[in-house]
């Protein structure tokens, strides 16, 4: 699964073989035809594999004792992988976008439904901050809910993602992840 998550986000789906991954894993082919009939498992097992990552990554960080210090550790994740950012994108959104374009199936749904996780994660980290109360302008329903602000923070790292990337430029990441910790530190 983790040879599948790795090679299906340097080479895309399209281009990838079941005997890429055989090679990536260092197994035979037949071992990989005989778990992953078809190319679609084989990006479930990826996105598995993208789920498992994320929710090991959620439970270090709700270590923290501070939400705010987790927000701005997930932050520092995600820039500390600006290399494979700027080579190969966001892993998980690089596949979403590609998985969008096809007609064939409802894989993108599940692509979609990890970055879902995230956002959820991020939302409850920005509830339990309390930036406000619930009738205020900046409440449930004002323009900086919970909802709204994890929106704001995982659009960002999509955004420096696909900028690193297109850019083949990795210090991309390290401005806009300080300009994420410094935005999360101005929070009332």
């Amino acid at each position: 699964m983790a040879a599948a998550a790795k090679v299906l986000h340097e080479q895309g789906v399209e281009r990838t073989t079941l005997a890429d991954i055989a090679r990536e894993a260092d197994v035979p082919v037949g071992n990989v035809y005989y778990y992953f009939k078809t190319k679609d498992e084989l990006v479930q097992a990826a996105l598995s594999e993208h789920t498992a990552y994320l929710d090991e990554l959620t439970g270090r960080l709700d270590r923290l004792p501070d939400p705010r210090d987790r927000l701005k550790a997930l932050v520092e994740a995600w820039v500390e992988q600006r290399d494979v950012a700027a080579r190969y994108g966001c892993p998980t959104g690089t596949l979403a976008a590609e998985l969008g374009k096809r007609a064939d199936g409802t894989l993108d749904t599940e692509a979609g439904a990890v970055i879902r996780r995230l956002l959820d994660w991020a939302a409850r980290q920005f509830r339990e901050m309390a930036l406000s109360g619930p009738d205020g302008p900046d409440g449930p329903n004002g323009p900086d809910n919970p909802d709204d602000l994890a929106l704001t923070l995982v659009a960002g790292y999509q955004g420096m993602s696909l900028m690193a990337h297109a850019l083949r430029d990795p210090d991309v990441m390290t401005r806009e992840g300080a300009r994420l910790r410094r935005w999360l530190d101005s929070l009332q």
